[in-house]
């Protein structure tokens, strides 16, 4: 048995991973398994062995971040597979082939500097993005789409129609699923708008991880948490509901900002809005040019299938518009779907897995 093992620095990696994983279980010849790096919280890593045990995984841990990584090492797994560069120098035999599935495909410039002579060979979710690569010199990479909608193309009604029954959701109401990311974020002018949205619409809130996790943005999960009690059409998905994807289809419109959730609801050609309002440090506030360093700035000005606001009072209006008549940017969402991912149909995994086999058979 070929052990592979999937380094899953963060939670919110995980649903890229999962479809990976059921497709080399199908294939009967692989040993998997998980582990995560050791940190002050264990709240993200106990939800991970949660989901290790559900799907038959072992899960590799230390009482230090020393005893986890020695550990790995002496394993010597023969494939390891990252979703940015994180540990995995300090982690990777000499002779592991190490593969990246990038965890993100939003409007950061993340994208193109996580990148490390180590890997070995990388996952790329669509054309544009592979020649892109190639033009600046990288030639380790496999043309497979972006895994993590393996399960979109997949998810079957049954659950849908479970979720929305969990959820308590006003049938009457249409489903408005919100969003953002944890900096630069959308939720401070936005969130305030959801109350007034909330007399006509459901609104599904799912929270990036950090807004969970990290200390400087624990105030986020705080504010929604707030709007979850007080208003019974608001609903906070919890930190343990770390998978996006169910959300998806149960949503009529989305809401977000530099997310890549604006990329992977394209296959459902459903409006989407783009909330352009941040909340800026103050270091961003006074020097824009450090701010805009960290931004796509090329794919931000490209990205044209999406309603952008950038007052937050237009938030309402601009909803209302966008679910009358939801079918008026559907040819700008199908030729989007084509730029910016290759092949909807639920075989990337299948994909990269097949060349993993390639390099190392």
């Amino acid at each position: 048995m070929t052990k592979i093992l999937f380094e899953t620095h963060h939670l919110y990696y995980w649903p890229n991973f999962i479809p990976i994983i059921n497709e080399l279980k199908s294939r009967k010849k692989y040993k998997i398994e998980v582990s995560m790096p050791k940190r002050p919280s264990d709240i993200e890593e106990n939800i991970l062995i949660k989901s290790c045990d559900s799907l038959g995984l072992s899960f590799i841990s230390g009482k230090t971040e020393q005893i986890r990584i020695n550990k790995i090492i002496k394993s010597a797994y023969k494939v390891i597979i990252v979703g940015n560069v994180g540990q995995l120098n300090k982690i990777a035999h000499p002779k592991a082939y190490a593969v990246m599935v990038y965890h993100g495909i939003g409007l950061k410039q993340s994208y193109y500097n996580d990148i490390d002579p180590r890997i070995n060979l990388r996952s790329v979710e669509a054309e544009e993005r592979y020649r892109g690569l190639e033009k600046d010199g990288h030639s380790n990479l496999v043309l497979t789409g972006f895994t993590k909608l393996d399960r979109l193309y997949n998810l079957e009604t049954v659950n849908i129609l479970k979720i929305k029954e969990e959820m308590e959701l006003d049938e009457a109401k249409k489903n408005i699923l919100y969003a953002p990311s944890f900096y630069p974020s959308s939720l401070e002018k936005i969130a305030p708008e959801l109350e007034l949205l909330s007399k006509d619409y459901n609104i599904v809130i799912k929270l990036h991880g950090f807004s969970w996790e990290q200390k400087r943005y624990r105030y986020q999960s705080k504010f929604c948490i707030d709007l979850d009690k007080r208003f019974n059409s608001i609903k906070l998905l919890p930190n343990t509901k770390y998978d996006i994807i169910p959300y998806y289809q149960i949503a009529d419109l989305l809401i977000s900002d530099i997310s890549s959730t604006l990329f992977e609801f394209l296959p459902l050609n459903r409006p989407i809005i783009q909330a352009n309002c941040f909340s800026l440090r103050l270091k961003h506030r006074i020097f824009h040019r450090r701010f805009w360093k960290k931004m796509d700035i090329d794919r931000m000005l490209d990205l044209d299938f999406a309603y952008s606001i950038s007052d937050s009072s237009e938030l309402y209006s601009r909803v209302q518009f966008a679910l009358d008549y939801p079918d008026e940017m559907s040819l700008i969402r199908e030729k989007a779907m084509r730029d910016y991912l290759y092949k909807f149909d639920g075989r990337a995994s299948f994909r990269l897995v097949n060349a993993i086999e390639q390099k190392i058979e």
